[in-house]
Parts: C-alpha cells; sequence; structure tokens
C-alpha cells in the first residue's frame, strides 16, 4: 500500500474516533456559529474555528552548513471546542501543503490532536476517546526532538495514536463500583534516512502496537459500611509491540485501605498479587548468523522462533502512603512500595488557587512501550484545552493550553526505540490566564530501562538506561483587539546509555505577530531558531522567518 494511502488511512481512522462522537449541531450566526437549539444541545458551549491560510518562509542553516531557502506553505484547519452536561471534547486538525522552489522539495503534512468524553448514562457510563498526529526529528541513538524547522525531512518521523474505550462509575448501595477499558492503536513510520556517529549501528525504531487496559474496583467509602474504607480490585495491561512480536502482559489484583486521620489527611495503603511478562522472538538471521534488517531499517521477526522471556516476575506487590486534601483547590497524595520486582514510587499534586492558575505534579512507575506511552498521555489530556504549535512549521508543541491537569502529550516522547522498557519519572507544569495574557510552563525527567530477550536481536539492549530531560513554555499576550503576540518554546536533554550513541539537546523557539486587517482575515509575521546539539556528530542549527495570511471563517 503506497505510504501517503495508509497514512491517509490511519489518520482517517484516528480522527473519526473522537469526530464521531455526538457533538452538536452547529449554524452559522452572523460569521460564526452557534449552537442550534434542538433536543440534548440546548446549554452546551461550542466553539468552532476553521481556517485557511499561505505564508511564505526562509528558512536559513546557521551550521554546519549555510544554505538558505524559500518555500512557499498552504494550510486548512479547524480548532473547535465542545462542552456540556454529558459530553465535552476538543479538537485542533491541520493540514499543510509545502511547496518548494530549488533543492527543497513540495510535502505534505497532517498534524492534529482531539480529547473527548460522551456521558452514555450521566454520572455512571462513559465514552472516551483521544487521538494524535504529530512528527518528530529522530536521532541516531532513537532520542526524538519535536517542533524543528528543517527542510530536509529525512530524519523525521510521522507519529499516529489513537484510544477509545467505555468507564464506569455507580453505586450498589453503599458500595461503589468503577471500572474502565480502553484499546489504543500507536503508529510510527519509518525515517527515510538517521545521521549516525561513525560506528553506530542502525536503531531498530518502533513500528506499531495495539494496547489494551482495564481495571475494575469494588470498595466502601470511610464512614459508610465502616469507619475506614476498603476495596478490592484488579487490573491487566497488554501490550503488543509488532517489532520482533514484543509482547506485556501484566496482571493483578489488591485490596486496599483509607484510614482517616483528620478531616484532611488520610493514610492509604494496599496489597495484592501481580504476576508480569515480557517476552518477545528473535530476527531472522542470515548465513553468518546476523539479524536481517528490512527495507524500511526494522528487524525482521522470525515468526517460526520461539517466543524468549524478557523478563518475568510474579508475587506480593504493596504500596503504602499518605492523601491530603485541605480544601476543593489542593490534593495531594503520595506512596511507596514494591512492584516490577523492586522498590516503587507514585504520587500527585494539584493546586488551583483560583479559576485561573492550575499547579499540577505527577511522580509515574510503568513497565510499557513507546506506544503504551502514548497512549497514557493522551488519557490524561483533558477534554477542553487549546493546541499551542510551533508557529513556523504548524506542527504540535509539547503542550496544549489548559487549566486542568495532564496537559502534556508530546513532552516526554523520549526515545523511539522498540524496545519495552520500565519509566520512571517526573512530570510538572504550571498554567495560568489572566485576562488579556494566558501562558505555561512544564518540565519533566523519564528515566528508561530497557528489556530485551536473551538469545534475540534486542539481547544487547537489556538493562540499558536511557534518561530525558524536557522543558516546555507557551504564551499569548492580546495587546489590542486587532493584534496579539504568541510565543512558544521547547528543550529536551538526553543521555543515552548506549555505546556510541551519545548524548544531546534539541530545542525549538519561535515568536509570533498577529493583526487582524478585516473581518475573519489576519496577517502574522513570525521568527524561529531550531536545533540539535550533540557529542558525537556536528550541531545543526537552523533559523525562520514567515509572512502569512489566515481567512477564519
Amino acid at each position: 500500500m503506497p505510504s501517503s494511502l495508509r497514512q491517509s488511512q490511519l489518520i482517517a481512522t484516528a480522527a473519526a474516533i473522537v469526530l464521531a462522537l455526538p457533538f452538536p449541531a452547529l449554524a452559522q450566526v452572523d460569521g460564526g456559529y452557534d449552537d442550534v437549539e434542538s433536543e440534548g444541545v440546548r446549554g452546551r458551549t461550542v466553539a468552532v474555528q476553521p481556517y485557511i491560510e499561505a505564508a511564505q518562509v526562509l528558512t536559513a542553516e546557521l551550521s554546519p552548513g549555510d544554505d538558505v531557502v524559500t518555500y512557499t506553505r498552504v494550510a486548512a484547519g479547524v480548532d473547535a471546542t465542545v462542552a456540556g452536561r454529558n459530553s465535552a471534547g476538543s479538537v485542533s486538525v491541520r493540514y499543510e501543503r509545502r511547496i518548494g522552489y530549488g533543492s527543497v522539495s513540495d510535502g505534505d503534512t497532517i498534524s492534529g490532536i482531539a480529547r473527548g468524553a460522551l456521558a452514555i448514562v450521566p454520572r455512571r457510563l462513559n465514552f472516551e476517546a483521544g487521538a494524535l498526529a504529530s512528527r518528530a526529528r529522530v536521532e541516531g541513538g532513537g532520542a526524538t526532538t519535536i517542533g524543528g524547522n528543517s527542510v530536509d525531512d529525512s530524519s523525521t518521523s510521522q507519529i499516529y495514536s489513537a484510544y477509545a474505550g467505555p468507564s464506569l462509575q455507580t453505586n450498589v448501595g453503599d458500595l461503589a463500583v468503577t471500572g474502565a477499558y480502553r484499546i489504543g492503536y500507536t503508529r510510527v513510520e519509518a525515517p527515510d534516512a538517521i545521521t549516525l556517529a561513525p560506528g553506530d549501528e542502525p536503531v531498530d525504531i518502533f513500528d506499531d502496537s495495539l494496547t489494551q487496559q482495564a481495571n475494575v474496583r469494588a470498595g466502601f467509602a470511610p464512614g459508610t459500611a465502616l469507619p475506614i474504607g476498603i476495596g478490592v480490585g484488579g487490573g491487566w495491561n497488554r501490550q503488543d509491540v509488532s517489532n520482533l512480536d514484543q509482547r506485556i502482559d501484566d496482571r493483578y489484583v489488591r485490596a486496599d485501605v483509607t484510614v482517616p486521620v483528620s478531616r484532611t489527611l488520610a493514610l492509604i495503603g494496599g496489597v495484592g498479587y501481580e504476576d508480569v511478562e515480557v517476552s518477545g522472538r528473535d530476527a531472522v538471521r542470515d548465513v553468518n548468523d546476523d539479524p536481517v534488517i528490512g527495507a524500511d531499517g526494522r528487524f525482521v521477526t522470525d515468526k517460526s522462533a520461539p517466543r524468549q522471556i524478557a523478563y518475568q516476575t510474579d508475587g506480593l506487590i504493596w504500596d503504602a502512603g499518605v492523601m491530603w486534601r485541605p480544601s476543593r483547590r489542593t490534593a495531594l497524595q503520595a506512596t511507596v512500595g514494591r512492584r516490577y520486582g523492586s522498590r516503587s514510587y507514585t504520587g500527585s499534586f494539584s493546586y488551583a488557587p483560583n479559576q485561573r492558575t492550575s499547579v499540577n505534579v505527577g511522580v509515574y512507575d510503568n513497565l510499557t512501550g513507546f506506544g503504551g506511552t502514548l497512549i497514557d498521555n493522551l488519557a490524561d489530556l483533558p477534554t477542553e484545552f487549546s493546541a499551542f504549535r510551533n508557529l513556523l512549521t504548524g506542527d504540535l508543541g509539547g503542550c496544549v493550553d489548559s487549566l486542568e491537569s495532564g496537559n502534556c502529550a508530546l513532552g516526554n516522547l523520549g526515545s523511539l526505540r522498540s524496545s519495552v522498557f520500565r519509566s520512571r519519572g517526573v512530570v510538572g507544569n504550571v498554567s495560568r490566564s489572566d485576562g488579556r495574557t494566558s501562558y505555561g510552563i512544564a518540565g519533566g525527567y523519564d528515566r528508561r530501562s530497557f528489556l530485551g530477550a536473551q538469545g534475540t536481536a534486542l539481547a544487547d539492549v537489556d538493562g540499558v538506561l536511557n534518561e530525558n530531560y524536557w522543558l516546555a513554555l507557551y504564551a499569548a499576550r492580546q495587546l489590542d483587539e486587532r493584534s496579539n503576540l504568541s510565543a512558544n518554546a521547547y528543550a529536551n536533554w538526553f543521555e543515552s546509555g548506549f555505546d556510541g550513541d551519545g548524548n544531546g539537546m534539541g530545542y525549538s523557539a519561535s515568536l509570533s505577530y498577529n493583526r487582524q486587517i478585516i473581518r475573519g482575515l489576519s496577517g502574522t509575521a513570525a521568527v524561529g531558531l531550531d536545533g540539535v546539539t550533540r557529542d558525537e556528530l556536528p550541531d545543526y542549527t537552523n533559523a525562520s522567518a514567515l509572512l502569512g495570511l489566515r481567512y477564519s471563517f
């Protein structure tokens, strides 16, 4: 199947998951959109902004070369948010066509992010979905950077991800019952070429995976059946990665208890049993017993080879901690315990001093793959957000603008290596919207310990550590009724444990000025800088400038 057709099918499938949710019908009113007063629609807030735009871009490579090129960019897209009693969702989708001159080739890009929720039975049964399409630059060791404006797309990978599933929350008398299931799919298009340092071996880039997660719990809140809260539950995590037929199969059951200490403080804990297995197959071998690499640059899986165990553990799991909620605007939960065969730390903190400000911090410990990480990031997004994009390329930035928790779907992409890994880290963000100004800052640290089965092509990656630090910023300022300023920046520092891959930093920053010319038509001027610094290869730096027009319907 041609690549362009496959991409179109993937995007159509991903977008349909969210767009198929029953958002209200819209009617055009005075050049904008408003609710149609029909059954099931009244009372909803709807904001829809379709647009088309054209721009001329000048880009100059500052290092290691000195090329200066220009190209024309035309695009169409839509940003929309729906909020109501029984449904909510946000979507930002954009198609762009690049028209090159001279050494700049033509190209197409589709990018978008969406998240929606529908109450099938209000306050009891919900259906949720999300989808993502974005690009990332891939370094020789598999590390990713986002937001660059290089016209050389050979090291750029297109990423698609989508998920959907129901969730249940109900009561049987005083017994609270919750449950959820979701299924997700993630695909990464192989880069045409990756620049390697001398002596480096090609990296097996993630191809695609199917992720399934389910959990259920039944319990009594403190002060209902007993002075303390008690509950029992279980969960299942299954991830099937196409590269070498890797598989995560994780099942657990646990009982938990909540012991109130005061009106705002409680002790929490749990104990249970978990059975985890990570396995995979070997690659096809040539006459020299070397793994065979296919035309897409990935190992060719030997389907006839027996499945080999990369990681396995079963036995007691436990955790203990505190839960503190002094007000509706502040919440803290922190636990320490044992999981995946070693010590585990998790936690969360949220603080909203007013309706304009939000502070969130999370500490996580997961056994997952690249696809599972993206699905989790999508599921953590709020249903109401505004997508922040790179102002020169139109690509998605690391985060979205929201006053709810969990708003950095692309912040911790990390490595595109196909291997399953244990991921431990911390992520935090601060968002504020104050009159004409809105801004946010987010950052995090991600530590991945890769798993590979002995006797397979991934044996050498077993136990290798990769670390990634990242920082994302966005800001917007309404200068007057007709003009505004916007800024966006992203940086990540990657430290690889693989020999020869080296360390480096990727960064991107842009600033734009927008001015309304007439109703619906605005002009934009923007400048940007992006690049990569690397230990083993020459640094890359690129500067860009843009002049363009946008018409919003």
